[in-house]
């Protein structure tokens, strides 16, 4: 048994991002953690195969519709499942190896196994007791189902199981119209799937900005993707190579069926605390299972939580920055997370990213706002790279012109969103945003005629 200034409990990107910070700010630190490799649900699990299979999947939709365009004449490749999951576990080992040299290069102990804490500054792995003088939770969360819907990541499969089918279906039913659900029913639609997906609510994607879901759902269709919305999932019935899902319209309580393959369920995922002895320690949780804190702290004094067992998105960037937040915290700095700008990402093509305010959730506050809206059919580069689809959108306070939201679909959303980021942690006006001189040809253009349409208008629309 060692002693440490700081455990943490879960080695995904909030844990072992504060394991890592905790050590560098000089604390004795030790991280837990039950899998064979470090990274959490999103290295091992979720964000970073899900990419790979994205990007592989986007290579083969380039070369079956834009090569020959391009004067790239050839056959068109055509699929090894095998091999791409091979590429797929390949992006993971190079990642979590990275992480293990980490914590090697930082002094970081690794405690292998699934934590419990015990008592009062200690958590016990596999029968051993180890002292902390903290306990930071960083256990995550894991895949939700529906009433009637058994998982058995074989037929009816959660995102884990939909990273590694043993073939691509020709029949996929999507559950749920989220980012998971879109990012896998993406990838099976290029790979040659019939896809639907079926969505509770009468919209996909829930909480993002209403004009860009509408446009990002057109797309997808598009795409090929077929989406049956205001449905309510009865069950599934599945046998060992079919499954069955039933629904109920809510317009008008019509009962139907769907056939499938492979039904993925991508209902949203809760917080993963079993087994962690949280009310034995008098560790305080919602009925939801979450970890209620004030500043990273739990009711517990020495007990801090982060990331996906705490209020607020699931996202792995929110658990880094609560990671380094809660480390400087017991270091006895002053740890900061702006909640205001958390920036968030759908990796299709076109990829989709926003930050800060929506326009339901300006008009609900019955704030003031003006809105600058730039089509990359006015941005060269992406004419010239087939990518016109989409529009950057800046959301502006209608007298101060500071940037309040600003909603990307289109090439390289994901990437542009963080000029938006810096801009509001800044408090940025619109108007500093289209002073700014932006490279040309770039995509990042598109985000300062955005912001000149907040203004006098944009140049190149």
């Amino acid at each position: 048994m060692a002693d440490y200034d700081v455990i943490v409990i879960g080695g995904g990107p909030g844990g072992y991002v504060c394991a890592i910070r905790c050590a560098q700010l000089g604390m004795k630190v030790a991280c837990v953690e039950g899998r064979e490799a470090l990274g959490g649900t999103c290295l091992n699990v979720g964000c970073i195969p899900s990419k790979a299979l994205l990007h592989a999947s986007h290579m083969l939709h380039e070369a079956e519709h834009n090569f020959a365009t391009m004067g790239l004449k050839g056959k068109t490749p055509s699929v090894d499942w095998d091999q791409m999951k091979a590429y797929k576990q390949s992006t993971i080992d190079s990642n979590t190896k990275g992480i293990e040299f980490l914590f090697k290069k930082n002094k970081v102990d690794w405690i292998k196994g699934w934590g419990k804490i015990t008592g009062k500054g200690e958590v016990t792995v596999d029968g051993t007791a180890h002292k902390a003088k903290n306990i930071v939770i960083a256990t995550g969360s894991e895949p939700s189902t529906l009433p009637g819907v058994e998982i058995d990541e074989k037929i009816v499969v959660s995102s884990t199981g939909a990273l590694s089918l043993p073939k691509v279906p020709k029949k996929l039913v999507v559950i749920g119209a989220g980012v998971i659900g879109l990012e896998m029913g993406s990838v099976y639609a290029r790979l040659g799937s019939e896809v639907t997906v079926v969505e509770f609510l009468d919209n996909i994607t829930p909480g993002m900005d209403g004009e860009v879901s509408k446009s990002f759902q057109k797309l997808l269709k598009k795409q090929g993707l077929e989406f049956i919305l205001g449905a309510a999932v009865q069950g599934v019935e599945a046998t060992k190579s079919k499954a069955k899902v039933t629904y109920k319209l809510k317009k008008d309580d019509s009962e139907h069926t769907l056939d499938a393959d492979v039904v993925l369920v991508a209902t949203g995922r809760r917080a993963f605390t079993e087994g962690l002895g949280l009310e034995a320690a008098g560790v305080t949780t919602n009925k939801r299972g979450v970890v209620e804190v004030d500043h990273w702290k739990t009711n517990v004094d020495g007990i801090w939580a982060i990331g996906d067992v705490t209020p607020g998105p699931m996202l792995a960037h929110k658990a880094e920055d609560e990671g380094m937040a809660v480390a400087e915290a017991i270091a006895g700095q002053q740890g900061h997370v702006n909640y205001d700008v958390i920036p968030g990402v759908i990796y299709t093509a076109p990829e989709v990213a926003s930050v800060g305010k929506t326009e339901e959730a300006l008009k609900e506050e019955g704030r003031a706002y003006k809105v600058g809206k730039f089509s990359y059919m006015g941005n060269a580069r992406a004419k010239a790279v087939f990518e016109g689809d989409g529009f950057v959108k800046i959301l502006a306070d209608k007298e101060t012109d500071r940037i309040l939201g600003v909603h990307i679909i289109g090439p390289a959303a994901g990437e542009l969103i963080h000029e938006a980021c810096v801009a509001m942690e800044f408090g940025a006006a619109a108007e500093d945003l289209a002073r700014t001189c932006h490279a040309h040809p770039t995509f990042s253009e598109a985000v300062r005629e955005a912001a000149l349409a907040c203004g006098d208008g944009p140049i190149h629309m």
